[in-house]
């Protein structure tokens, strides 16, 4: 049966991907460098990146969900993988038998495992000043893990893409947490906590948005490459005259003759709203500006300085992470993991 084909393509680097792993293995000195794969590997495939970083080294990798963890566990091998968000009473029979780890995060995941884990390994988080996931200091200053097998003690750091005191104040109480609990490994920095330097490392990292192409801090400018290209197709090329407007609201009065192309893209895609009239598109050595609001699934973009385009023809959109943010407002994250199931996913 003849397959429909997709008006939109998202292109994936998978050197690039391993070429930002292995920077960020680099920064992580001794420490094992792992990789957060959870969102479906932040919208570009969870289980080709788990290939691509398998085949490259990685042996530690993270998903928030059982969910998660299922659709990837095929294809991590004999690599590590721990589950987030712990264990909810629904993941208890299931996490039990699972080859992954939980990472328990409240006094009651802490009972369940103890009392249903079968004495299997589990890590362990704890909260140093996020207030969003993990155990006190003091629950573990009371002996609460005692007994448990506990592989790794994690810790998220609230602001590392920032400097600020925060970052070591989180630093000195994981410190002092580590000291009394019974873990082998310790884990602190995400993709910005690595570029923090060597004293946040520990023994393993967990990077995630700088893997996908984001730059969370300066140190990672010139050294993380972009992994993915989002494309759409032209549905249709069309003339506008001066004092013609464009789109919902009519938030665009165009002030001379234009010439528009009409991409096959809009917010139902993860090309969202944010991009209205400030958004731009690759034409050639130059860009095009988006036109008006984006819509649920179009979007028009000026197109004066490329009279070769056609409908039918395919226009990158300008989706370098720290470029689009700086357009859109939007963080690097939400642009990543935005990005809808009508694109077709293609791996060079």
């Amino acid at each position: 049966m003849i397959q429909p084909h997709s008006p939109l393509r998202l292109t994936i680097d998978g050197n690039a991907l391993v070429s930002n792993w292995r920077w960020l293995a680099r920064m992580s000195g001794s420490a094992a460098c792992g990789a957060a794969v959870k969102a479906d590997g932040y919208g570009i495939g969870a289980r080709q990146t788990v290939r691509h970083l398998g085949d490259a080294g990685c042996r530690d990798f993270f998903v928030a969900t059982w969910a998660e963890a299922e659709e990837v566990l095929p294809h991590v091998g004999e690599a590590s993988l721990s589950v987030l968000h712990g264990l909810a009473e629904e993941d208890i029979a299931h996490a039990a038998a699972s080859r992954a780890r939980p990472v328990l995060n409240t006094p009651l995941q802490v009972k369940r495992w103890r009392e249903r884990g079968k004495g299997r390994p589990c890590d362990v988080m704890v909260d140093t000043g996020m207030n969003r996931l993990g155990l006190s200091a003091a629950q573990v200053a009371e002996g609460l893990l005692e007994g448990l097998d506990v592989d790794t003690l994690h810790s998220h750091l609230a602001s590392a893409d920032e400097d600020g005191a925060m970052n070591s104040r989180q630093l000195e109480t994981f410190m002092a947490v580590a000291a009394k609990a019974p873990a082998r490994r310790l884990s602190l920095a995400n993709s910005a906590g690595i570029c923090l330097g060597p004293d946040y490392v520990f023994d393993l990292t967990r990077p995630g948005l700088a893997l996908y192409g984001g730059v969370p801090r300066p140190e990672a400018v010139g050294n993380i490459q972009q992994v993915m290209t989002v494309e759409a197709q032209i549905v249709q090329r069309r003339r506008i005259s001066a004092g013609d407007t464009v789109g919902y609201n009519a938030t665009f009065t165009a002030d001379r003759e234009m010439e528009l192309a009409i991409l096959n893209v809009g917010y139902a895609d993860g090309y969202l709203c944010r991009f209205s009239n400030r958004g731009r598109a690759r034409l050639g050595d130059g860009f095009g500006s988006v036109i008006g609001r984006v819509s649920m699934d179009l979007t028009a973009i000026s197109v004066d300085d490329a009279p070769q385009l056609a409908e039918g023809d395919w226009v990158e959109l300008d989706f370098d992470l720290p470029s689009a943010a700086g357009q859109s407002g939007l963080s690097q994250y939400e642009l990543l993991t935005t990005l809808g199931a009508r694109y077709q996913r293609v791996w060079s």
